[in-house]
């Protein structure tokens, strides 16, 4: 069986959160967020390898934070690039050094950190059957299209919109050439905003994988406080075995 690896990018700088340092490093009940979305990789069992892209200057303090909450997984931290895409080709390429073509790799945010492992299941899953696999989440509200941010100037049709989460997986061989591809043209990924983008710009069909709306992107303040209170949604219910509803009535207490 092919190995399954991990790549998590968490080289943000955190200027909307107005934290003074990286989002990712932001402790939330005495743990980093970057240690949240580690530790659902670390616990699952068809992950072997995690690789990480960090901002250079805080690779010391990451390596630390490892040791200090037993992340054995991870194999590397390499150095973040100019972009996201630029920091997610650094771990692809040491992910490489180690890995055959046929790995999986999943590519998901350090700040994403409420990831199940029912996904997790889900996105390899999809993987093996259609070799991409993009988590996306049904879009509720109204999209409208609107270049100047002034007037609206198309509105779409809800049914057909999703919102593309994370984790996107492909096998390592075909995602690492298609950086490479792109790359050579367009060495800034101009324009390219994800995985799913990249691939999608090359002309390659992508696979969806229906995500749960609790897997947010911790990015702004509000975020962090939803992050909260999902957290202590999760602790309720589980300390006390009650059912979702039971939970709401608790906390209305």
């Amino acid at each position: 069986m092919n190995k399954t690896i991990a790549i998590i990018f968490a080289g943000g700088s955190g200027a909307r959160m107005g934290a003074g340092m990286p989002k990712q490093f932001l402790e939330v009940n005495g743990m980093p967020i970057i240690i949240h979305t580690l530790e659902n990789f670390e616990e699952h069992p068809q992950i072997d390898e995690i690789y990480i892209a960090c901002k250079e200057e805080y690779i010391r303090k990451l390596k630390r934070m490892l040791n200090k909450f037993w992340i054995k997984k991870v194999k590397k931290i390499v150095p973040g690039g100019k972009s996201s895409q630029d920091s997610i080709y650094n771990a692809l390429c040491a992910a490489a050094e180690n890995n055959s073509e046929d790995a999986i790799v999943l590519i998901h945010d350090g700040v994403r950190p409420c990831i199940t492992a029912g996904l997790i299941d889900d996105v390899i899953r999809c993987v093996r059957k259609n070799r991409t696999a993009i988590t996306c989440t049904p879009m509720l509200e109204t999209p409208v299209l609107s270049r100047g941010g002034t007037y609206v100037e198309e509105v779409e049709q809800r049914s057909d919109m999703y919102t593309a989460q994370a984790p996107q997986a492909f096998y390592l061989g075909e995602i690492l050439k298609a950086h490479e591809t792109v790359r050579g043209t367009n060495p800034d990924y101009t324009g390219i905003i994800d995985s799913c983008t990249l691939m999608k710009s090359l002309g390659r069909e992508v696979a969806i994988v229906p995500g749960p709306r609790g897997n947010i992107k911790v990015t702004t303040p509000e975020d962090l406080y939803i992050f909260r209170a999902m957290i202590q949604y999760q602790e309720t219910r589980d300390a006390f075995g009650l059912s979702n509803k039971e939970v709401a009535d608790k906390l209305k207490k």
